[in-house]
């Protein structure tokens, strides 16, 4: 009796939800270690600054105080990302591992890790072959001197036989050392990436396994379980739900108010898009509308539980804005598209274009087949995003720490102190994300 009793204590609701409020300190460590990786250059003033704006993240900050599964998801991920930058795969796979195992969806960021991870070998390697290249020719050059000097005068046939040989190496040196900075041209870069990936495949292979262990072992749960969802099968069916991703651009956006959208950020896109290539720009904006406008025509879900539970703020969304009229939907779709647009310019300021297609991607495989609008499933793909932006500007940074206090003082307040409770069902109702 008394194991039984102490077993219900450790599992007493204060303590399950302690258990979160754990785990996001935990997640901030990450945060802190993952911006000194990609950013060594920063002050550890800005870093600090950086993690406390983002341990306030809405629906992050929010969801540490309850026991759902948000706030362990993304450590893991987070934690797995943090072992992938520092070379540690086999540990990294494992944690990634533990992240599907919280969530089944988190599938597609292992892999995007498993992705990033390839991506910084094989430029890694092209960077040192370069640099190993590079200082060859000089090597070269010095004995070369050293033995003219030994044996007197030679042919000045022979001294230009060598000269042009050292030319043509030290040209090609400086095109791979060119090849392993960010290329203007997608489809060069693309093909580069591919070309490594044949050369290095076996390399490659016994060096990311672990991950290909974990994709395979996942593969047989989906076809042993017959689905990717545990529990209600039925109601978190795959669905192609596209608005889903022109939802999350704005959020994502939004969140970042200080970075998107101002008049500096709107002006700079407008130069960039009449500045060259007008014909094509104009092409690819005209593109992003259609699909924009044919994907909340076609592929916008009110998912049964969007519609009928109004503790969380997305039905009020759906609801006041979104179904406020018909015409509603139509007219954010340019808002969508001007976000992604801008998360683009953002991201290729200081990521490769397939760095952006590969997140982009993930984000897209994790958010299109799911039917509910759920804020929380933005948080993971935020958190990349807001990472790979360098955003120097610590203005910026204690803006959006005000605008996510604002918002944690409103859903706090609302939660606590707003409760209400339903005709058909007892008990007090709260509302929540």
């Amino acid at each position: 009796m008394k194991v039984g009793a102490s077993f219900s204590d450790a599992c007493s609701s204060s303590i399950l939800r302690s258990s979160n409020g754990v785990l996001a300190v935990f997640c901030s460590f990450l945060v802190y270690n993952i911006l000194n990786h990609l950013r060594p250059s920063l002050s550890d003033r800005k870093v600090t600054l950086r993690t406390v704006v983002l341990a306030l993240y809405p629906l992050h900050w929010f969801f540490s105080f309850l026991y759902y599964t948000d706030v362990a998801s993304l450590t893991a991920v987070l934690a797995s990302y943090l072992m992938s930058l520092k070379k540690n795969y086999f540990l990294s796979s494992v944690v990634g591992a533990l992240a599907v195992l919280i969530r089944q969806t988190n599938i597609i960021w292992v892999l995007f890790i498993a992705c990033t991870g390839v991506l910084d070998y094989i430029l890694t390697q092209q960077k040192d072959s370069a640099v190993l290249a590079e200082s060859s020719p000089s090597q070269g050059k010095d004995a070369f001197s050293v033995w003219n000097q030994g044996v007197g005068t030679g042919s000045n046939l022979r001294k230009r036989r060598i000269g042009n040989q050292a030319a043509t190496f030290s040209s090609s040196v400086h095109q791979m050392v060119a090849s392993t900075k960010p290329s203007s041209d997608f489809s060069h870069e693309v093909r580069e990436i591919i070309s490594r990936l044949w050369q290095l495949k076996w390399e490659l292979f016994a060096t990311f396994w672990p991950y290909f262990i974990v994709m395979v072992a996942f593969i047989t749960f989906v076809c042993w379980n017959g689905s990717i969802v545990l529990g209600a099968k039925e109601a978190h069916t795959v669905s192609p739900h596209f608005a889903q991703l022109m939802y999350f651009s704005l959020v994502s956006a939004l969140f970042m108010t200080p970075v998107h959208f101002t008049i500096r950020q709107a002006a700079m896109l407008a130069q960039s898009f009449w500045k060259k290539n007008k014909l094509v720009n104009f092409f690819e904006l005209c593109t992003a509308l259609i699909v924009g406008f044919f994907s909340v025509h076609f592929f916008s879900i009110a998912h049964p539980y969007l519609v009928a539970d109004n503790r969380h703020y997305p039905f009020y969304l759906w609801r006041k804005v979104i179904k406020f009229h018909w015409t509603m939907k139509y007219l954010l779709v340019p808002l969508y598209v001007y976000s992604w647009i801008s998360i683009f310019n953002i991201l290729a300021k200081s990521q490769r274009k397939t760095w952006v297609l590969v997140y982009f991607l993930a984000t897209a495989a994790t958010l299109i087949p799911a039917p509910l609008i759920e804020f929380r499933y933005y948080t993971i793909p935020f958190f990349f995003l807001i990472l790979h932006s360098h955003v120097d500007d610590d203005r910026s940074w204690l803006l959006m720490g005000v605008l996510y206090v604002s918002i944690n003082f409103f859903t706090m307040y609302m939660f606590l102190f707003r409760p209400f409770s339903w005709v058909h069902e007892t008990g007090v109702q709260r509302f929540i994300w």
